[in-house]
């Protein structure tokens, strides 16, 4: 595999999975999450372990790396939205 090919794809995996983390910044700080959907964040974390399987089955660094981490991420604003929801 040419290096400049995985270089993209780990770029690409930093910044889609990177765009996580204000939110979840965002969460830790205020822990306001009325406007967070749980069900796309559901349905989204499910999306991430079908690519994660993807990934080690073709085993490809940036695709398993990017969605370790956004899963991780995922995980983490699931968990706020459930922990502090108002009743």
């Amino acid at each position: 595999m040419n290096i400049s090919i995985e270089i993209i794809g780990v770029l690409a995996g930093v910044l889609t999975t990177g765009s996580f983390i204000p939110q979840a910044i965002k969460i830790w700080k205020t822990k306001d999450v009325e406007a967070i959907s749980l069900q796309m964040y559901v349905i989204f974390t499910i999306g991430m372990c079908l690519w994660l399987t993807y990934g080690i089955l073709i085993e490809k660094f940036a695709v398993i790396a990017a969605n370790c981490v956004g899963l991780v991420l995922c995980a983490f604003v699931i968990v706020g939205k459930i922990r502090f929801e108002k009743k």
